[in-house]
């Protein structure tokens, strides 16, 4: 016999399979092939096959240890909370911090692009406001307004115009000049000779006016202030030359979540040498959180900002505060969940183990406290009907005994004799039968047959049964003991009840009583005597006719005082002599219709040439036809005697 592997082998071939195996396999034939040809094609193929080995055998281990971690039902409910609630929740975070960093990258940018904007468009009202003026008054005006409004918040700035011929400058030692013909209308940033200035160009009917101001350092960082740093670079066919300017520091992050953001913005250039080719350069805005906010959010501008910043950070809290909330109630009714399931799960292992009388300890008043106590009384059902089912056990077993009994009551053998010939059947309704029969030879030539009906049915009718069965004999053996000392030879069925009837009314309760038929067939002269106390009468088919017999009395056992006649009969060859009980005419059909002795008489008539055995068969299959149930209404019992 072959050596079982040690427990931790099995246990991992059992989470692995086959599959565990041939990796295994593969990875000791990989390290061999490495070794001994690591240049050749096998090499390459036991790595592919190994390859998808381990990316089967993974999905194997994760599918069993899934299985695993969810058996229970607290990890079930853990694992159904996660899906339901903590990954939207988790989502939900993800995608409010995700799109509010978006939505800061995004302010910031449009902070300093619209700024940048207004920059210009302040540069092109300048213009419109020379041309607007009267000619002669234009360099007044254009001087006054630089050094007034423009000067200190556009450091560099210079201005060029060409009106009526003329060409004006200021400041006058500027070295801008005019662009050339076809140069477009209006503002935006300039590049001429790697610097990048602020634009503006106006036509006049007579002339133009070109408005610059280099986009410095410092003009970048007044975009605006505090915000962060801003980057102005170009780029320039398929190689990026970072020419430009960055302006403005990155201020200090207030806390530990306060991290960098940065975000571009693409931003039309204008080169001073190709004027009708576009290019772009790239603003890019470095700042933090904080920053954004503060530059939106300005307290000091607004006190509406400050209260709405409070009731944001109110609400964050108040969230905050649900959330715990409805954690801890999550984990309670979780708890309660998988605790009563756990009571539930150990009470059906004690039933499992045989232990009924396990109770759930139940607590609460809620379905899962119902439940609870619908357990403890299916247990304390079944702990009954286990009581029950071994009351009944044992009940079987002795009616068992006592149907092995009784079927030892039923005579062994049929008597032997040359001039009649015997067949009886009886099959009780239940397990046990008040139905009896009996025959038994007697003083040598003669021959007792008796068919008796207890009343009732099941243990009772079957003790009556042996009582009447055993005093029968008794009585039968006394006289039989006095015809072999000299005695009377004749037996006398008349008397033979009559002490039947005074024994069983003396000796049994008042309510027992049974039918009886007892005759005695004399194969010297071939007569047959017989007493028939209160039993179905015997019917007697001879010729193809069928005669019934007499009822000579009362049943036996219900009084004292009864008397009892005797009938006697002569039978010839051929004749049937046919004894039975009620089970055999009174059994009912679906229409409440009883089998009935005419259809008994009927039917033994057409087939009274057959034999004993093959009658009685007959009899017995048509009446479970009649009444088309296995199970019967009443004992059945038959006794055929035919002279021969």
């Amino acid at each position: 016999m072959a050596a079982r592997p040690p427990e931790a082998v099995r246990a991992v071939l059992d989470w692995t399979g086959r599959i565990g195996v041939v990796f295994l396999v593969l990875l000791m034939a990989e390290v061999v092939v490495s070794w001994a040809a690591p240049s050749s094609g096998w090499a390459v193929i036991i790595e592919l096959a190994l390859a998808a080995a381990t990316v089967w055998l993974a999905i194997r281990v994760l599918r069993r240890a899934a299985g695993y971690a969810v058996w229970r039902l607290r990890n079930r409910l853990l694992v159904t909370y996660l899906f339901i609630a903590a990954v939207p929740i988790l989502l939900i975070v993800s995608l409010a911090v995700t799109g509010a960093e978006f939505l800061a990258r995004q302010i910031a940018v449009y902070l300093v692009t619209s700024e940048l904007d207004r920059r210009v468009e302040a540069l092109e009202s300048a213009a419109q406001s020379v041309v607007r003026s009267r000619p002669q008054d234009r360099p007044a005006v254009i001087q006054g307004m630089i050094d007034l409004f423009y000067q200190e918040r556009y450091p560099g700035i210079e201005l060029v115009m060409r009106d009526a011929g003329r060409t004006f400058r200021y400041p006058p030692g500027a070295a801008q000049i005019s662009p050339p013909e076809g140069w477009p209308a209006g503002g935006g940033i300039l590049r001429r000779e790697d610097r990048f200035y602020l634009s503006s160009y106006t036509r006049m009917p007579q002339g133009d006016i070109l408005v610059t101001a280099p986009l410095t350092r410092e003009i970048l960082a007044s975009l605006a202030p505090h915000l962060g740093a801003i980057d102005f670079v170009e780029e320039a066919g398929r190689r990026e030359r970072l020419v430009g300017t960055s302006g403005g520091e990155l201020p200090p992050p207030v806390n530990r979540l306060d991290r960098e953001i940065s975000w571009f913005a693409t931003i039309p250039i204008t080169d001073w040498n190709q004027p009708g080719v576009r290019r772009a350069a790239v603003m890019q805005v470095r700042s933090r959180v904080s920053a954004v906010l503060g530059a939106v959010f300005n307290r000091r501008a607004d006190i509406s900002q400050g209260w709405l910043e409070i009731m944001l950070i109110i609400g964050s809290i108040v969230f905050l505060i649900v959330e715990i909330i409805s954690v801890i109630i999550g984990i309670t009714m979780t708890r309660t969940i998988t605790g009563a399931v756990h009571r539930l799960y150990e009470g059906t292992q004690k039933m499992i183990q045989g232990d009924f009388s396990y109770r759930i300890e139940v607590d609460g008043k809620d379905q899962l406290a119902e439940l609870s106590r619908s357990f403890n009384s299916m247990t304390e059902n079944l702990q009954r009907l286990l009581a029950v089912a071994k009351e009944k056990e044992r009940l079987q077993s002795e009616i068992e005994i006592a149907r092995e009994v009784q079927s030892q009551l039923y005579p062994r053998a049929v008597p032997k004799t040359e001039t009649l010939r015997l067949m009886a059947v009886c099959q009780p309704a239940r397990m046990v039968s008040g139905d009896y029969y009996d025959y038994e030879t007697v003083c040598g030539k003669q021959i007792a047959l008796a068919v008796g009906d207890v009343a009732g049915k099941g243990i009772s009718a079957a003790l009556l049964m042996a009582t009447l069965q055993s005093s029968l004999r008794t009585q039968l053996q006394s006289w039989d003991w006095m015809a072999r000392n000299g005695g009377a030879h004749r037996v006398s069925p008349s008397r033979l009840v009559s002490r039947l009837n005074n024994q069983l009314y003396t000796y049994t309760s008042p309510e027992k009583y049974a039918t009886l038929c007892l005759g005695v067939f004399d194969q010297a002269s071939g007569s047959f005597s017989y007493t028939n106390a209160g039993h179905l009468p015997p019917l007697l088919f001879r010729g193809g006719q069928a005669r019934r017999l007499d009822v000579n009395g009362t049943v036996v056992g219900a009084f004292p005082f009864s008397t009892y006649e005797e009938s006697c009969i002569d039978l010839e060859t051929g004749d049937l002599l046919v004894c039975y009980t009620d089970g055999i005419t009174e059994p009912e059909n679906e229409y409440g219709e009883m089998f009935g002795e005419e259809r008994l008489i009927d039917l033994i008539t057409k087939n009274s040439h057959r034999s004993e055995e093959q009658i009685i068969e007959l009899v017995l299959e048509s009446v479970r036809q009649w009444t088309a149930s296995e199970e019967l209404q009443d004992d059945m019992t038959i006794l055929m005697a035919r002279r021969i």
